[in-house]
């Protein structure tokens, strides 16, 4: 399970999206997450659907390794599918113990578990065709304009990123942990939940520990580096908006539209 965690991972590229500007990724991306929340009907799911699959075939990432970011997640997709499809009142189809299976209750389950699974994937997207680097520089400009309200943009960019960029480590250094341990004879796949739970303290422990000595060795190479935090701090290759970004902007706003129009009309 632990090896098909990939959030947090950088595939190196150069695709259409890995030569987008990732400012525009990330303000394109959570508004694509907006208009999937807030339009709900067949025709856009549909077309959220068909963008996410061309995304997915423009990133250049092979989609084995799109996919394996579902697996981690698949039991909260099952899950979630499971209870509106007992929950929701309607026309019934059959009925199991006390609860009564609906059309409605389907239809809500698709559209919710297709929620999740288009949210999983373009998340991916975005750190899969996006370096760390990159990825700081632009929460960096976007949260600039807030400094005038107290807003530490760069400190709280740099804390994000560097979160994001340790969870493959971390994965790594627990899979490790738990082969060595179960190399001693550790069991962590049969017993109750308590026992499960106590089994898992050979692991924490040196797991924080191994957390806190390299959040240690990264302040100490930073203070070598003479890192003072973002005041007069300069980068070697500022960010730039270039054709791609405008056309996908302009795509996005015909987009919009266009679900606006089909909402409307509806």
């Amino acid at each position: 399970m632990l090896s098909n965690i990939t959030i947090g991972q950088y595939f190196p590229g150069n695709s259409i999206l890995h030569r987008m500007d990732p400012r525009v990724k990330v303000l394109l991306l959570l508004l694509f997450l907006l208009e999937v929340f807030l339009f709900s009907n067949a025709v856009a799911y549909g077309i959220f659907s068909a963008i996410t699959l061309v995304m997915m075939l423009l990133s250049g990432v092979p989609l084995c390794m799109l996919l394996r970011s579902l697996k981690p997640l698949w039991w909260i997709i099952l899950f979630t599918f499971v209870i509106h499809l007992f929950s929701n009142p309607g026309t019934p189809i059959a009925t199991v113990w006390l609860f009564t299976l609906t059309w409605e209750g389907i239809q809500m389950g698709c559209f919710i578990s297709l929620r999740l699974i288009l949210l999983i994937l373009m998340s991916s997207l975005l750190t899969f065709t996006t370096s760390p680097l990159k990825l700081t520089d632009a929460m960096e400009s976007l949260l600039s304009p807030f400094r005038r309200f107290g807003l530490p943009a760069h400190e709280l960019a740099m804390m994000m990123t560097i979160a994001l960029r340790f969870i493959p480590t971390l994965i790594e250094e627990t899979d490790k942990i738990m082969k060595a341990q179960q190399s001693r004879g550790a069991d962590f796949t049969t017993g109750n939940v308590m026992k499960r739970l106590r089994n898992m303290v050979p692991i924490l422990v040196p797991l924080f520990l191994s957390a806190f000595r390299r959040a240690d060795e990264l302040a100490m190479a930073m203070e070598a580096r003479c890192y003072r935090g973002g005041i007069g701090r300069t980068q070697m290759k500022s960010l730039k908006t270039g054709g791609i970004d405008y056309l996908a902007i302009g795509g996005f706003v015909i987009l919009t539209a266009a679900l606006l129009g089909i909402k409307l009309s509806t």
